[in-house]
């Protein structure tokens, strides 16, 4: 039997980490909703190195304790009951997408946090890419409207970078906004 497909994002959809609060602890207070960029990297343009001396290794999904980062409420629930319905895939971009080799500890932490919290969906279901337009799939969970082009069902996840479109803009661009894992329930359960 057929089953779509579904693409979900890990980044601000599955896990808030801690990249955000590397960024204030690197900078100081910084208000990202104010950012008019879609990458908070861009906070750091020509401090990159500098940044990377200090944070490129450690590690986004685990907490001072070295625990893993609790994903966002019901996600794990509702991936699970996700996965029963639908062949679903795991999309997510490394962090410094100029150089892979900058970003394979983070690629690794992500594959490590991603197992750890979804056992039940196949690793082979994660995909780790800087460019999500290159894959085709029915449905498609993200916080990032570019990444949505190319799925029949979009499903725009609330977060900073996107909460300034009206939804006569998003009801134009065919896409649903779901604010949390329940909303993403209602919608494909």
């Amino acid at each position: 039997m057929y089953k779509k497909s579904i693409m979900i994002d890990m980044d601000e959809v599955i896990v808030i980490g801690r990249f955000s609060e590397f960024l204030v602890e690197f900078l100081g207070k910084v208000d990202f909703n104010q950012l008019h960029s879609q990458y908070r990297q861009d906070l750091i343009k020509g401090r990159e190195e500098e940044f990377k001396q200090i944070y490129q290794y450690k590690n986004l999904y685990k907490n001072d304790n070295e625990d893993y980062i609790e994903p966002l409420p019901n996600c794990v629930e509702v991936m699970q009951e996700l996965n029963r319905k639908y062949d679903v895939y795991i999309a997510t971009a490394y962090i410094w997408k100029e150089n892979v080799i900058d970003a394979s500890t983070n690629l690794k932490n992500k594959f490590e946090y991603l197992h750890y919290w979804l056992p039940f969906i196949d690793t082979n279901n994660f995909i780790f890419m800087t460019d999500k337009t290159k894959i085709r799939y029915d449905i498609g969970i993200d916080d990032r409207l570019s990444n949505l082009e190319n799925c029949d069902k979009k499903l725009l996840f609330t977060e900073f970078r996107n909460k300034k479109l009206t939804d006569e803009e998003l009801e134009e661009k065919g896409i649903i906004r779901v604010n949390n894992w329940l909303d993403v329930k209602k919608e494909l359960l």
